[in-house]
């Protein structure tokens, strides 16, 4: 998942990499001591790796540019991707988050980093609130 800008770039830029390995590869000859399936092995993997890459880098745009304002929360568990989601999706900015809860800026990047790990139940209300987020309510008990 792409969390900021940088990681925005930074995938980009690996997508064009494995776009242009993937063409030289389709280009080039097979040598002969590389079997036929083991050729296609190599282009399937660095076509599911492109492939990856791009939806991960639509789905930051989608987010981006708004397209997404309503963001499914299915488990307890997907919580950390939803805030991280949607603090992408109101066009707000680590910092900006950062300053809103009056925290440094190298703190929202290690809770997203972590997922939320280190943050408590208190900074998790305050980051759900500062988005404005209503939650679901209802809650299941699933019994395994």
């Amino acid at each position: 998942m792409i969390k900021n800008d940088k990681q925005y770039r930074i995938t980009n830029a690996q997508a064009r990499r494995f776009a242009e390995a993937l063409a030289k590869l389709a280009r080039q000859q097979r040598p002969a001591d590389i079997t036929p399936r083991l050729c296609q092995a190599q282009l399937d993997a660095a076509g599911s790796q492109l492939q990856e890459l791009q939806e991960q880098i639509a789905a930051y745009d989608r987010l981006h540019r708004g397209k997404s304002k309503e963001l499914v929360l299915e488990a307890v568990e997907d919580l950390p991707k939803t805030l991280i989601r949607a603090r992408i999706a109101s066009g707000m900015t680590q910092e900006g988050l950062a300053h809103r809860l009056g925290v440094k800026t190298q703190q929202i990047q290690r809770y997203e980093a972590t997922e939320y790990e280190s943050a408590s139940f208190a900074r998790v209300l305050k980051v759900v609130q500062a988005f404005g987020l209503r939650m679901p309510k209802l809650a299941r008990l699933v019994r395994g």
